[in-house]
């Protein structure tokens, strides 16, 4: 028999090669605004970029003032501090206004704590900030964040 259930109807292939070109034919009808309203919305990815660059250094930083209070810890998550700085790299990049800032910087573990898991609140915590910065954020810059929340909240399971 050829009359399956999957032949019978509108083949999904059809519906979906339909939908991606209705989607892209509103694209290009919608994508042609004023040149004023375009640099406004690139000034503002950039602002909310260069708002999660201290929060990326507070990362990079914790590493180094756990690592200090830890050396033994460096040998459980060796690419962990490295990732951390090219991701800050990477968001420096997209943030070209974006100035090194000492303000956010952790002070360090606390004497007789758990280094990893203060580590660990400090890499969620900026997971989280990024994430929250990532819905407000489109385009490049939103990928960028959502990827930078995302890593984070790896380097976080591998500190748990």
């Amino acid at each position: 028999m050829s009359d399956s259930p999957a032949s019978a109807g509108f083949p999904r292939r059809r519906l979906l090669t339909g939908t991606a070109g209705l989607a892209l034919l509103l694209a290009g009808c919608t994508s042609g605004g004023s040149g004023a309203a375009a640099e406004e919305t690139t000034a503002a990815q950039e602002d909310r970029l260069t708002a999660q660059v201290p929060v990326q250094e507070a990362v990079v930083a914790a590493y180094d003032a756990a690592l200090a209070a830890d050396p033994a810890l460096g040998g459980t998550v060796p690419d962990l501090p490295g990732q951390a700085r090219e991701q800050l790299e990477r968001l420096r990049a997209a943030a070209p206004g974006a100035t090194a800032s000492s303000s956010s910087v952790p002070p360090g573990p606390p004497a007789g704590t758990d280094v990893r898991a203060w580590l660990r609140d400090q890499v969620s915590a900026a997971a989280t900030a990024h994430a929250a910065a990532c819905v407000e954020a489109s385009g490049a810059g939103a990928a960028l964040l959502g990827s930078l929340a995302a890593g984070l909240r790896g380097h976080a399971a591998a500190l748990a």
